[in-house]
């Protein structure tokens, strides 16, 4: 079976090499994730749609390197003019159907990774993410007590949470808000939720340099401008799905239960779990609220990426060890 054709909505997708193996261990083929985009193709495009996304690539399968595509090939069926952090203008995926995402598997990709604005309003993101991340002494455990608080923090600035495994270590919380507002001030929305979770759970940090972090790291700079996620239902390197799950779940969801030859009963049991998320739109003037609450307290803004412009009230962006003291000899 070299090449097929599928059915993804109503549209016919070609999909070469079909029988290529991308899963060494398990022996799942690149037909396989193509199956399970159709399975799941209206909750995966939920995650995309009409949304810029990377095009992460693994055409040497898991136990090769992907490569990451901003940029979209000439045969993108649909795409929209960005523009990058670094100011350059470019032109990337933007996915509208089922058919959209089918297409990303044919391209070798694994794991979906769309921005948090739509390509209707590039400027103005309308998807608050959390990302929960465990340092390496860290397990799952204290993933979930996180998450926890995060419903908790979420839960009183009238914000709704849709949290998802990772199909890794971690857990992502989702939360829809109103595109009124800019990058800078939803990825301080981001921060100052994070502190507030830090604050009340000594198992959370906030802290950006890795040799200062300890616990589950609450990742706020998700929220900037082209940073991506993997969105619900993608498939990760681990063989795991990234596989949304309700909060009254949360005590008992273990990521690994979700592979891509188990998914398919979960699908099956509960269906597609982000199904209303469009329509619990909130709001982040509470959260604007704790950042000049924040402010009062001394605490400014946090690092960003390394690869964006210095932002105004940034602290240094240099790592603490390596920062110069007063009393360094010359």
């Amino acid at each position: 079976m070299a090449d097929v054709t599928v059915d993804a909505a109503g549209r016919e997708v070609r999909i070469t090499s079909a029988d290529r193996v991308v899963f060494p261990v398990q022996g799942w083929t690149k037909l396989d994730i193509v199956n399970h985009f159709i399975l799941c193709g209206e909750g995966a495009l939920r995650g995309v749609s009409n949304r810029p996304t990377m095009l992460k690539r693994w055409t040497k399968g898991v136990n090769g390197e992907p490569f990451y595509v901003k940029r979209a090939p000439k045969n993108a069926r649909s795409t929209v003019a960005v523009r990058f952090p670094s100011a350059r203008p470019g032109v990337m995926f933007l996915p509208l159907e089922v058919a959209d995402v089918v297409w990303m598997a044919q391209m070798n990709c694994l794991d979906l990774h769309p921005w948090n604005a739509r390509g209707s309003d590039l400027d103005h993101p309308d998807e608050l993410r959390i990302d929960l991340d465990p340092t390496d002494e860290f397990g799952f455990a204290e993933v979930r007590a996180v998450a926890a608080t995060v419903k908790e923090v979420l839960d009183e600035v009238g914000l709704v949470g849709w949290p998802k495994t990772s199909g890794n270590r971690g857990i992502h919380v989702y939360a829809r808000i109103a595109p009124d507002w800019d990058y800078v001030a939803v990825r301080r929305a981001g921060l100052a939720l994070a502190r507030e979770v830090e604050r009340r759970n000594e198992l959370a940090t906030t802290a950006w340099w890795k040799e200062e972090r300890s616990g589950v790291f609450l990742d706020y700079n998700q929220n900037a401008r082209d940073k991506t996620v993997a969105s619900a239902y993608s498939v990760r390197h681990t063989g795991w799905v990234s596989t949304p799950f309700t909060w009254d779940e949360l005590s008992l969801i273990e990521p690994s239960a979700f592979d891509l030859a188990t998914f398919p009963d979960r699908w099956a049991d509960v269906g597609d779990l982000t199904q209303g998320i469009d329509d619990a739109v909130g709001r982040i003037e509470p959260l604007l609220e704790m950042v000049l609450a924040d402010e009062e307290r001394g605490l400014g803004d946090a690092p960003w990426p390394p690869h964006y412009p210095k932002q105004p009230g940034e602290p240094p962006r240099v790592q603490p060890s390596r920062q110069r003291r007063p009393d360094d000899q010359y």
